[in-house]
C-alpha cells in the first residue's frame, strides 16, 4: 500500500463511495485537499459561494436520494456554508460536508480565518468529526456516508485542520465504503395495534410525509389507500406519492391548504401518519388538529414519535416496510367497516371546496404561467416509466403556488426547502439536481426576491451548462412578506417592496445564460416552448406585478379550520371556517 497523505486518502475514499461530482469553493485551509482533487476522476463544480456549494450537494441528493458531498475553506468558508446545513437537517437530506482548518497547533489561538466550525455545525448537523490524523480519516469518512444516508437521513460535517491534510500516513487496506444500515423491521405488536385502530376507524385519512417519498413508500401507500378506502392528504415534501388527479388525493395540507384537505382533515377519526414530523405549518394550532381524530404515526426516527402528539399507536420502522405490514395486518382481520359513506363525503368535499385558482388559463397569471411552464416542461420531460420532470422551487408565494398545481406524477420531484424555508435555495439546488440527472430537464420557479440570494449561480449554472430552466416571477417585491403584512399588520407595508429594480433578462444575458421576457412576446406559450426546448440552462421571466394573495391561508398561529379563503368571483376574501 503506498504512502499517502490524508487529503489524497479523502479523496480516495470519495472515490470510492461512488462520489462523481462535488461542489465547493478552494481556499487557504482545504488547498491540500483541491490539489489532490486535481488528481482525481472526482468532477468539481466550482460554486461562486458555498451557500450555493451546500445547495448545490443538496439538490444532487435530493435527486439520487445519495449523500452528495461539498466544500468549503474555514472560517467564512465553513459560516457561509451553515445555513445549507441547516436546511438539510430540517428536511432530512443526506450531504457530507468538507470544510478546511487552521492547522492543528493554531486552533484556538483565533489565527486568520479560524472559527470553531465543529461547535457551530453542532447543533445545525446530525453529526460532526474533527480529524486529528490522517490514519483516523480511514474511519471517519465512510462513517460519515453511513451516518448522512442512515436512519432519518441528514448532513455530516468534516472539520479537515490542514496539518491533518498534509500529513503522510501509511496502512494495510482501504474500509469498505459507508452504506446506509438497514431499517429496523416495524414492532408485530405494533402493527397489530394500528391494524385494530384503522380497521375499526369510520373515517380514516391518510397523511404522507417527505419520509414516506424518500422511503419509496408510494406504493404501498397507493395500495393500502385504494384497498382499504382511505383518502389521502401529503405534506410539502409528501406531495407526488400520489399521483395529483388521483381520485382519494386531496393534496397538500395545512397553511395553504386547500379547503377541501383541511376540512376532511376536520372530520377524520383517525389519522395514519407517515413519514412527518408533524410541524406547524402542517398542522396549524395543534390543539385543534384533526381535533376528533386518533393518530397512528410511522416514521423511521422513533424520537419523532409523539414529540409533537402522542399517538394511539407508532411503528418505528421504514415508511414502505411499515405500510405492507399494516396491510397485511389487515388482510388478516379481514371484514372492516363500510366506508362508503366517508368516500361519498370526501367526493362532495372536493367538489364543493377544491382548489380553483385565478388565472389558470391565464399563461401571464401567476398560476397561469406554472400551468404553461408543466405544459411546455412534459413536452420534453415525461418518460415511459411516468417519472415526471424534477421541479425546484425557491420560498415564498411562488413556493405555494407550485406545490398547489404542479401536475406532480412521482414522490421526491418536488425540491423545495421545507423545515427552514431558505430563500436563495432553488438555483444552486436546481444545478445539483440538474447534474445527478442529466437526463432530466429541471425547473427552477423563483421569485426576484429568492433569486437574488444565490444570483451568483446563474454564472456556476452556464459554465456547467446545467440543464436548469428559471421560471422567474418578478413582482418587485417579497411578495410573501408583503401578503402577511397586508392580511396581518392592519395593511402596513414595510421594507418589502423593492424600490430599485433589476432588469433580470440582462443580468442572465451578462452571466452568458439565454433569457427570454415573457412581457415582449405575443405568445408567451410558444416562447416557454422555445426556452424548454433549448439546450443549457435559460431564464424565463414572467412579470406579475398584480399577483393576488396566494390562498386559502391559515393565519400563523390559527388552527387548520379558520382560513382565509377568496370568494368565488375571486374579488374579495372571506375567513372561512371548515365545517361551512
Amino acid at each position: 500500500m503506498p504512502t499517502l497523505s490524508g487529503a489524497e486518502i479523502i479523496v480516495r475514499l470519495l472515490e470510492r463511495q461512488g462520489i462523481e461530482f462535488l461542489a465547493g469553493i478552494p481556499g487557504g485551509a482545504n488547498l491540500p485537499l483541491y490539489d489532490a482533487l486535481s488528481h482525481s476522476t472526482i468532477r468539481h463544480v466550482l460554486a461562486r459561494h458555498e451557500q450555493g456549494a451546500g445547495f448545490i450537494a443538496q439538490g444532487a441528493a435530493r435527486a439520487s436520494g445519495r449523500p452528495a458531498v461539498c466544500l468549503a475553506t474555514s472560517g467564512p468558508g465553513a459560516t457561509n456554508l451553515l445555513t445549507a446545513i441547516a436546511d438539510a437537517r430540517l428536511d432530512s437530506v443526506p450531504i457530507v460536508c468538507l470544510t478546511g482548518q487552521v492547522p492543528s497547533p493554531m486552533l484556538g489561538v483565533d489565527a486568520f480565518q479560524e472559527v470553531d466550525t465543529y461547535g457551530l455545525a453542532i447543533p445545525v448537523t446530525k453529526h460532526c468529526f474533527l480529524a486529528r490524523s490522517p490514519l483516523e480519516l480511514l474511519r471517519i469518512i465512510p462513517e460519515a456516508f453511513r451516518i448522512a444516508a442512515s436512519g432519518r437521513p441528514g448532513p455530516v460535517l468534516v472539520d479537515l485542520p490542514r496539518d491533518v491534510q498534509t500529513a503522510m500516513a501509511d496502512f494495510d487496506e482501504w474500509p469498505e465504503p459507508g452504506r446506509a444500515d438497514g431499517p429496523p423491521a416495524p414492532d408485530a405488536e405494533a402493527v397489530e395495534r394500528a391494524a385494530e385502530l384503522l380497521g375499526d376507524a369510520r373515517r380514516p385519512l391518510l397523511l404522507l410525509g417527505g419520509g414516506a417519498a424518500r422511503a419509496g413508500a408510494h406504493l404501498a401507500a397507493r395500495s393500502l389507500a385504494e384497498r382499504f378506502s382511505l383518502p389521502v392528504v401529503c405534506t410539502l415534501h409528501g406531495l407526488g406519492c400520489l399521483p395529483t388527479d388521483h381520485p382519494l388525493n386531496l393534496g397538500m395540507l395545512g397553511m395553504h391548504a386547500s379547503k377541501a384537505a383541511n376540512t376532511v382533515l376536520e372530520e377524520c377519526d383517525l389519522l395514519v401518519a407517515v413519514g412527518c414530523r408533524l410541524d406547524d405549518r402542517a398542522t396549524g394550532r395543534l390543539d385543534r388538529f384533526c381535533p376528533d381524530a386518533a393518530l397512528i404515526h410511522v416514521d423511521i426516527d422513533a424520537s419523532e414519535l409523539g414529540k409533537r402528539r402522542a399517538p394511539q399507536a407508532s411503528i418505528a420502522a421504514d415508511a414502505a416496510d411499515a405500510l405492507t405490514s399494516l396491510a397485511r395486518a389487515l388482510d388478516k382481520r379481514g371484514g372492516g367497516v363500510s366506508r362508503s359513506a366517508w368516500l361519498g363525503r370526501v367526493v362532495h368535499v372536493k367538489e364543493r371546496f377544491g382548489l380553483r385558482p385565478p388565472g389558470l388559463d391565464d399563461p401571464r397569471s401567476a398560476y397561469g404561467v406554472l400551468a404553461a411552464a408543466a405544459r411546455a416542461a412534459a413536452s420534453i420531460g415525461v418518460r415511459a416509466d411516468g417519472r415526471d420532470v424534477l421541479v425546484a422551487t425557491d420560498v415564498g408565494r411562488h413556493q405555494m403556488r407550485t406545490a398547489q398545481v404542479w401536475p406532480l406524477a412521482g414522490p421526491g420531484r418536488l425540491l423545495t426547502s421545507g423545515g427552514l424555508g431558505t430563500m436563495g435555495f432553488g438555483l444552486p439546488a436546481a444545478i445539483g439536481a440538474a447534474l445527478a440527472e442529466p437526463g432530466h430537464p429541471v425547473i427552477c420557479v423563483s421569485g426576484d426576491g429568492s433569486l437574488l440570494m444565490n444570483v451568483q449561480e446563474l454564472a456556476t449554472a452556464v459554465e456547467q451548462d446545467a440543464r436548469v430552466k428559471i421560471l422567474l416571477m418578478d413582482n418587485g417585491c417579497l411578495g410573501l412578506v408583503r401578503q402577511q403584512q397586508e392580511l396581518f399588520m392592519d395593511g402596513r407595508v414595510f421594507a418589502s417592496r423593492f424600490s430599485a429594480r433589476a432588469d433580470y433578462v440582462a443580468l442572465a444575458r451578462a452571466f452568458g445564460m439565454r433569457a427570454f421576457d415573457l412581457s415582449e412576446h405575443g405568445d408567451p406559450e410558444a416562447a416557454m416552448a422555445e426556452a424548454f426546448a433549448a439546450s443549457g440552462p435559460c431564464l424565463i421571466r414572467c412579470p406579475v406585478e398584480d399577483e393576488p394573495h396566494v390562498l386559502p391561508m391559515v393565519p400563523p398561529g390559527a388552527a387548520n379550520c379558520e382560513m382565509i379563503c377568496e370568494t368565488e368571483n375571486h374579488d374579495a376574501m372571506e375567513v372561512a371556517h371548515v365545517h361551512a
